[in-house]
């Protein structure tokens, strides 16, 4: 497991993870508001507009691009794409000016893209690097490596706000701009070992340029049709994007749930790091379960466990409280994304990995859409929001069901 291909492709997830917390979990929602766009309702709609934009368009382009990739055999390529593009866009974000959401917008919704799509390569590049009894371990050794290295860099750019004339910077504005260029140099640095350490299998039957696209698209078709008869498949992906939809709910709606019970934002904020750094080892020990009792019996015992956290979070009362429900879903949340990946790795052609794993990023970018809806309907029509959280179980429960009918490949 400590071989050079495996750990740097491991060391992307460490790389990238800092965008998806210091950037999109962190600092640009704040900083948007309060220093691009303004307090105000159009704000929210800017940024909303933003983020589905950007993930519509990732979404839209994944599963084509991967067989485009696949067929050329530049999985690599498209990921140093869409990574550079990421990494830019991010270090620009640090020279927009007060007051322009226009540009700040745009270099948000690129880098965005540019991280969601090279992780979809990333990801296909899991069959290259592991063999198929190593997948669980792999894919968790990524996403716990992504855990601790997002966390990390989070923790420094949190204290260079907090107290900006440690780090020699002005004040919290200066400090935030400075975050957001640290992750674009992070970023850029911890993509080095996935350039020098992991080769991409040789593709039989390479086609070069247009001819890739051409066969590419033609491949993405031929797969659509494919799809649909592979019911192990389409089991597997209905249950993914149920249960996965629960997952992010949760992420996307914990801080906003915790101020309507009156804890202090900053209690909030700790709550995440706390979250970040049980996710580290976490995922680890999930590799390791999943790899004993396979990844489906895995992911049952962590959507359980997600199914307890949505009933214990209607009782909460307190800070304490949230503490302990972000502890265990830090137990959880790594476990589950690592085993889903490892466990439709199992159910895929490996020649085809790349467009494979763009129908599945492409899933989770369409993930939190039945969440906020069955939630907020609840609340309203209830008018209780712990009414509305425990909701979520409905995904959860109907995910677990439908993952039932999967039947993962024995591992020769």
């Amino acid at each position: 497991m400590l071989r050079k291909p495996v750990l740097g492709w491991a060391m992307y997830d460490w790389a990238n993870s800092a965008y998806a917390t210091t950037v999109m979990a962190g600092f640009f929602p704040v900083f948007f508001r309060t220093f691009w766009s303004g307090d105000s309702a159009e704000t929210t709609f800017r940024l909303g507009l933003t983020n589905s934009l950007a993930s519509l368009t990732i979404a839209l382009m994944a599963p084509v691009l991967g067989a485009i990739a696949d067929r050329g055999g530049r999985r690599k390529g498209f990921l140093y794409s869409f990574a550079a593009l990421g990494i830019v866009m991010t270090a620009c974000l640090f020279m927009v000016a007060q007051g322009q959401w226009q540009a700040a917008a745009l270099a948000y919704g690129l880098a965005t893209i540019g991280f969601a799509g090279s992780v979809v390569f990333y990801d296909s590049l899991l069959v290259d690097v592991a063999e198929p009894e190593e997948y669980e371990w792999v894919s968790s050794l990524g996403i716990g490596l992504g855990y601790l290295g997002g966390g990390l860099l989070f923790a420094l750019n949190v204290l260079m706000v907090r107290d900006p004339a440690m780090f020699g910077l002005a004040d919290a504005n200066e400090a935030v701009r400075y975050a957001f260029l640290s992750v674009g140099v992070w970023w850029a640095i911890f993509t080095i070992p996935i350039a020098l350490h992991v080769r991409e299998d040789p593709t039989a039957n390479r086609a070069p340029g247009l001819t890739a696209v051409r066969d590419g698209l033609r491949q993405f078709a031929g797969t659509l049709r494919e799809v649909r008869k592979q019911s192990n498949l389409l089991w597997f992906l209905a249950a993914y994007w149920l249960y996965i939809d629960g997952v992010y709910t949760i992420i996307k709606m914990a801080v906003d749930y915790g101020m309507s019970l009156g804890i202090e934002p900053s209690d909030l904020l700790f709550a995440l790091l706390v979250t970040q750094f049980v996710g580290f080892p976490s995922a680890i020990v999930f590799g390791w379960f999943g790899a004993r009792v396979g990844a489906r019996a895995g992911l049952f015992v962590a959507i359980g466990v997600y199914l307890a956290v949505t009933v214990w979070a209607t009782q909460l009362e307190d800070a304490s409280q949230f503490f302990g429900v972000a502890i265990v879903i830090g137990m959880v949340q790594g476990g589950v994304q690592s085993l889903s990946r490892a466990l439709y790795a199992r159910l895929i052609p490996p020649d085809k990995s790349g467009e494979y794993f763009g129908f599945f990023n492409m899933l989770g970018k369409f993930a939190a859409v039945l969440g906020p809806v069955l939630s907020g309907w609840v609340t309203l029509y209830t008018g209780s929001g712990r009414a509305g959280i425990l909701s979520i179980a409905v995904l959860f429960i109907v995910g677990a069901a439908l993952l039932t009918r999967v039947k993962p490949a024995p591992v020769s």
